[in-house]
């Protein structure tokens, strides 16, 4: 195999590992498994543990979450001890609010899985409105991101003889009407990104063959992906492609009926909605346009008619500050919902706008989350009506459904999701580290009520920081039984890179900036200690992906400050990550260690090229999966054999199904939960 490195880098020993699916390695990966089961994962504790953490993600407590799909039905995906792969079910609304709703099955993925001889995951259904009666239903095989397609009718609940159907392949596909589909997928040699995603985009109609389908857009190689929809809504019916560029920026055309695409003028990095008449748009950066300039992490509203005809007149609907962001906004029929964060705490507005489509929009409050706890809000049908689904939920208090119509007095409580673990005898409280440069780092500290500070708490400390995603307060059941009831301390840091305060907070830690993620990390870590909450030997960190990437940077940048670190199916080997799965994609975040002016910041924070021989690294253990075909498993595979070759403490456990999220199942996510978890309490506990 040729390496490919950035000029004057050694060669990369580990280099024969990244042949995902070959029987050596998959024999090497097999015996680090084997090794790590013996050492953490055969004993009545793990046992118990393990048992735990399913009877939580079995249990038939849970609330069932529902999507509206067609005028009638409500449709949820279950998963449960019986039906490990999981049931696609509907049931009506009458239904859905009694204690235990008559649920009606519409695929049994455990019977097709077994009929077909794959190991199928869900991956969602994509239903052409406004009849809903055909939709597109997506499979993986062992729950890579890759997968395929195949047409489904909801009134038979079968899969249509001779209907639609694409290979497996990363697919974007989407419905134009029922006789075309616009499809972005594996069309042979030259049609994929480097990022291992589609780079054509086609019409394709019903009853020819794939390869006969019209181009209908070609990005270039290295760009992310492109795409392309229809929105059905009635009365606004209108043909979109987009082309991502990288992770972050991207460009969207209105497609004519002549296949003419017209640029919608807004910024490459800024988000935008189209519903109905309403284009809304979040600018990531500073934008000034029609004489005006606009925040970062603005929501501004304009006609969509009228934006495209070259007027530029936009209402300011949010806009954030120091401690301010926007998390999330939803349409319901005649109102938009927004959801802002406050130091990470949530708060819900109404926004309505004016009936002549002029002048302000009306602006209430729907209601705020009860102390540190999270509360959200979405538009159960918005080309019907008002109504909206609310979920509270925070560490301590289980998630309550409820269900109201905006302007129709107090949502009502739809469902409750029992309690796994006794919450009384715990408390939360946020506090704020101050980082390196100076920064104020908000984190969250669950932990008894009876805690004493002298450092001896065995503390987990969680984060995620990247690709502006925020933490915010959620229950967890496994978390409270397998860590919170045994006496641990649970932290979630709300550090840079993440997006607890919009744009701002992740830009600032993005490429070059990127060791202030480890710089938030650490200050937490350190304010921990000095607060006496717990202390080095006591202190384990957890996190996965791209909070993996940050593990695998403690471990070596800051390793004097734990006692034990869990990195899952992270980003490690940085120089060679572009070359990796879909490793490409995050250029916009990272940087391109091919270029060697970037190579020259991102080799700072790349684990694998940081760890040395002769220093005292604490235990850690990488966990991945050989079906995740997003980061692979190729990153902890090769970080665990260095760590090993180096002479350190270094485990290792490699699933071999259950793409990103490293399990298929309820039970092997148990298993994997369990096992870092474990892992955690004999090195800290």
């Amino acid at each position: 195999m040729t390496s490919s490195l950035p000029p004057q880098q050694p060669q990369d020993d580990n280099l024969w590992l990244e042949d995902i699916d070959g029987e050596r390695q998959l024999d090497w990966a097999r015996a680090q498994n084997a090794i790590t089961v013996q050492a953490y994962a055969q004993s009545p504790a793990f046992e118990a543990l393990q048992q735990g953490i399913l009877e939580v993600l079995d249990s038939d407590e849970r609330i069932p979450m529902v999507r509206k799909i067609g005028p009638r039905f409500f449709y949820n995906f279950w998963r449960d001890k019986e039906h490990p792969k999981g049931l696609w079910r509907r049931t009506t609304l009458d239904e859905y609010r009694k204690p235990r709703p008559a649920w009606e099955t519409v695929l049994d993925l455990d019977a097709l899985a077994a009929a077909d001889g794959e190991n199928w995951v869900w991956h969602g259904a994509d239903c052409l409105e406004p009849e809903y009666r055909r939709c597109l239903i997506s499979l993986s095989r062992g729950g890579a991101d890759a997968d395929v397609v195949r047409e489904f009718d909801l009134e038979t609940k079968q899969f249509v003889q001779g209907g639609f159907s694409l290979p497996e392949a990363k697919n974007h596909v989407g419905w134009k009407d029922i006789d075309h589909l616009y499809v972005a997928t594996d069309f042979g040699p030259g049609s994929m990104t480097s990022s291992s995603y589609p780079r054509i985009v086609k019409e394709w109609r019903r009853g020819t063959p794939l390869a006969s389908a019209a181009t209908v857009y070609e990005g270039l190689h290295e760009d992310m992906s492109v795409s392309a929809y229809r929105d059905n809504t009635p009365g606004f019916e209108r043909d979109f492609v987009t082309r991502q560029i990288d992770f972050y920026e991207s460009e969207t055309w209105l497609r004519g009926a002549d296949g003419r695409l017209v640029k919608i003028d807004v910024p490459d990095d800024s988000n935008t909605d189209i519903t109905r008449e309403w284009m809304l748009i979040e600018p990531r950066e500073d934008w000034t346009v029609g004489g005006r300039t606009y925040a970062s992490g603005s929501l501004l509203a304009a006609k969509f008619d009228d934006y495209m005809a070259g007027r530029r007149e936009l209402t300011v609907l949010f806009e954030p500050d120091e401690t301010t962001a926007l998390d999330d906004h939803s349409w319901t029929r005649n109102h938009l919902i927004l959801n802002v964060m406050h130091d990470v705490v949530n708060r819900l507005e109404v926004l309505t706008p004016p009936a002549d489509g002029t002048g302000p929009w009306k602006r209430e409050s729907l209601g705020g989350a009860p102390a540190l706890s999270t509360i959200a809000a979405g538009g159960i049908d918005e080309d019907e009506n008002d109504d909206y689904f609310l979920t509270v939920s925070g560490f301590l208090q289980p998630t309550t459904l409820y269900i109201g119509t905006v302007g129709q007095g107090e949502p009502q409580v739809l469902k409750d999701s029992p309690a796994f673990f006794d919450a009384s005898r715990h408390r939360v409280s946020q506090h704020f580290a101050t980082s390196k440069d100076g920064t104020r780092v908000p984190y969250f500290e669950i932990a008894p009520k009876d805690l004493k500070a002298d450092g001896t708490n065995p503390t987990l400390q969680y984060a995620y920081g990247g690709f502006e995603i925020p933490l915010q307060p959620s229950y967890s059941g496994s978390i409270g039984r397998a860590w919170l009831d045994k006496g641990g301390v649970y932290v979630v840091a709300n550090i840079r890179g993440g997006g607890e305060y919009g744009p701002r907070w992740h830009q600032a830690a993005l490429q070059e900036n990127r060791l202030r993620t480890c710089e938030d990390f650490a200050a937490v870590s350190e304010d921990l200690i000095a607060r006496n909450i717990t202390s080095p030997a006591h202190l384990g960190a957890m996190g996965g992906s791209n909070g993996g990437l940050l593990m695998g940077n403690m471990l070596t940048l800051y390793p004097q400050l734990y006692g034990a670190i869990v990195s899952e199916v992270a980003l490690l080997d940085m120089r060679r990550y572009t070359q990796l799965s879909a490793g490409a994609s995050w250029i916009a975040e990272y940087g391109d260690p091919e270029q060697p002016d970037e190579w020259e910041f991102i080799r700072a924070f790349s684990p694998y090229e940081n760890a040395k021989p002769g220093l005292a690294y604490p235990p850690a253990l990488f966990t991945t999966s050989t079906r995740d075909d997003r980061v692979g498993p190729v990153h902890a595979r090769k970080m665990h054999a260095k760590m090993k070759a180096l002479g350190h403490d270094s485990s290792f456990y490699e699933n071999m199904e259950g793409g990103h999220s490293a399990a298929t199942d309820n039970k092997e996510s148990a298993f994997m939960d369990a096992l870092g978890y474990a892992y955690l309490w004999k090195h800290i506990g």
